[in-house]
């Protein structure tokens, strides 16, 4: 298998994942990265693996489905997870990375295995398969033209990133750490009153926005809408969102609104704002954001920005592996395919990989079956049925669920946990870079 060699467009979660996977295969891989020679308008930094939005990786316990995700993928090998487990900051219950610190180790790893040649170059046309095509929600304007014309689809909608504000800029006299139902003090927590919310929101939904440039009306994905656009929903929706207070109580008073901080990097010298996508400009974010209590002097180390993603219409052209239905040895990886999130994305290149190389070496193909977290997501962007198709964080709602009737959620969810990890565990024993083969 060594002869072979593969193409991986795209050095970001899903390429990064699937170029190690293969590499880790004996396969020799071509990866093309367009970055630093040509960057994105979201992207800044050189490095594989830029965490763009926030830099948490979501909840870490089996029994929320993003967890049970990285249960499995810890268990079959996984570059990110690994990855993100040695560089984590502190979060609470999630799973929270040094932002920088991340990106450079996968690329450290990435750039030193024996069997990954690096192309630092913009790819303008589908490469001749084999090939994973991963160049992301940013994909280039020639390429997605092209993958355009190869499908015949071609779907966009709009991400937006939160700003990161540094620690020593704030008013720690209004500012106290803890998470959510006493589990730790991970958090920064800025309480606000019900005046100083209702001041916050009316600057909010008055604020200007940057322009869009010349595309098409935006399609927002839920998960990350704009704050300013959530606000506009109707004034206590962020209360029952990124502000809500519940589990963040004082004195054992609860609170009328709550902003809360993550730490962003491994010194916990900066902190994003949790839930604060936005699309303002950056002088309104200043002063929109100054409002609230303890950020009225915050020096901002990156502004939150709005950017086009796009993403195929994936029932129509891909199998469950992301294999392209009409071009055999073509998969598809990351946000492109619908699957949104940062450990999705890892996800789908991991599968991706597995798939093309067992059919390099001529080995059956393996379904992850929709009892599991990482098969569940391939099964929903080739299986869905409608006519708006939108990206999809893994839920246990697209899982398998268990024939047991258990009325209680944390329960149910907890047995259809350890059904899938039996599973991922009996398939790592099968696949071509497992210990026992």
């Amino acid at each position: 298998m060594s002869e072979q060699r593969v193409s991986v467009v795209g050095a970001g979660l899903a390429g990064c994942e699937a170029a190690y996977q293969l590499a880790e295969c004996g396969i020799q891989v071509d990866l093309f990265e367009m970055k630093p020679q040509k960057m994105s308008s979201a992207h800044h930094s050189g490095d594989f693996c830029e965490l763009v939005c926030s830099n948490s990786l979501r909840s870490d316990r089996i029994e929320n489905a993003v967890g049970l995700l990285k249960a499995e993928l810890r268990i079959l090998g996984s570059l990110v997870l690994r990855v993100a487990d040695e560089t984590c900051v502190p979060a609470g219950g999630a799973l929270a990375v040094d932002r920088e610190g991340f990106s450079a180790r996968v690329s450290e790893i990435i750039r030193t295995h024996p069997n990954i040649t690096i192309h630092s170059e913009e790819v303008t046309r589908v490469p001749e398969s084999p090939c994973i095509l991963a160049s992301g929600p940013l994909t280039s304007d020639a390429l997605a033209q092209d993958i355009a014309r190869l499908t015949g689809e071609a779907l966009h909608f709009y991400d937006a990133a939160a700003p990161i504000v540094t620690l020593d800029s704030l008013d720690m006299t209004k500012v106290y750490r803890a998470s959510r139902y006493g589990r730790g003090d991970d958090y920064l927590n800025c309480p606000m009153t019900r005046e100083e919310y209702e001041v916050f929101y009316r600057a909010l939904i008055g604020a200007e926005t940057a322009e869009l440039h010349s595309f098409e009306t935006p399609r927002v994905f839920e998960g990350c809408m704009p704050v300013e656009v959530m606000a506009k929903r109707g004034e206590q929706t962020l209360c029952y969102g990124p502000l809500k207070p519940v589990g963040l109580e004082v004195d054992g008073k609860e609170l009328y609104a709550v902003v809360q901080l993550r730490q962003d990097d491994k010194d916990g010298r900066l902190f994003n704002l949790v839930g604060f996508q936005t699309n303002l400009k950056f002088a309104e974010q200043r002063r929109v954001f100054g409002l609230i209590p303890g950020l009225e002097h915050a020096e901002y180390a990156r502004y939150g920005v709005m950017h086009r993603n796009t993403f195929l219409n994936s029932p129509k052209l891909l199998d469950h592996n992301y294999q392209m239905r009409t071009i055999p040895a073509l998969y598809f990886a990351g946000q492109m395919t619908g699957v949104e999130g940062y450990v999705e994305s890892a996800s789908s290149g991991f599968v991706a990989a597995v798939s093309l190389a067992r059919q390099l070496g001529r080995k059956e193909a393996i379904d992850f079956t929709a009892k599991t977290a990482i098969g569940s997501l391939g099964h929903y962007v080739s299986g869905y049925v409608g006519d708006d198709f939108q990206p999809m964080n893994v839920t246990f709602g697209i899982m398998e669920s268990i024939p047991e009737r258990i009325r209680k959620k944390a329960l149910r969810y907890a047995k259809v946990a350890e059904r899938a990890l039996e599973i991922v565990q009996e398939i790592a024993r099968k696949l071509p870079f497992s210990e026992d083969v």
